[in-house]
């Protein structure tokens, strides 16, 4: 999977952790900034994020600030990118699995370098079960999100 990576000055010291845990992962990491810890926009970041996924440039994002929590609300404005903040592998996974989630927000000054990477592992092994035999009520909830998305 090719998977977007962006963040703001908040967010910058987890990045190289980040990419380096998806290329561990065996996936490509798509690097679209901020490049130091010089003082940027998150909203500006989640953009260029979301639209890498809008675009068909990568399959899923990993977008970080200070908190995660500007970050992830800036990218749930845009169509299509399904964003929440984890600072546990549970909700890291469970997001994919169970709502569909293709954007892991993370807080940097919230959590250390080696809880980034199990959260990053987990997220990328996880897949979306709405469509396994058992689990139609997944999709069935997404597509209700999906449905309150075209509405707006």
């Amino acid at each position: 999977m090719k998977i977007a990576v962006a963040c703001d000055h908040g967010g910058f010291p987890l990045k190289e952790t980040v990419i380096e845990a998806i290329r561990a992962a065996g996936h490509e990491a798509l690097d679209l900034g901020t490049y130091s810890a010089e003082s940027v926009d998150y909203p500006d970041y989640a953009e260029k994020l979301g639209r890498a996924i809008q675009n068909g440039e990568a399959e899923r994002g990993v977008l970080m600030c200070g908190s995660g929590v500007g970050a992830s609300i800036a990218a749930n404005k845009m169509r299509g990118v399904y964003a929440a903040i984890c600072h546990d592998t549970y909700s890291a996974h469970q997001g994919v699995e169970h709502d569909d989630m293709n954007v892991l927000c993370m807080g940097a000054r919230i959590i250390g370098p080696a809880l980034a990477a199990e959260l990053v592992n987990a997220f990328l092994a996880a897949r979306f079960t709405g469509h396994d035999p058992g689990q139609e009520r997944h999709a069935r909830r997404v597509g209700k999100v999906r449905a309150l998305e075209a509405a707006r």
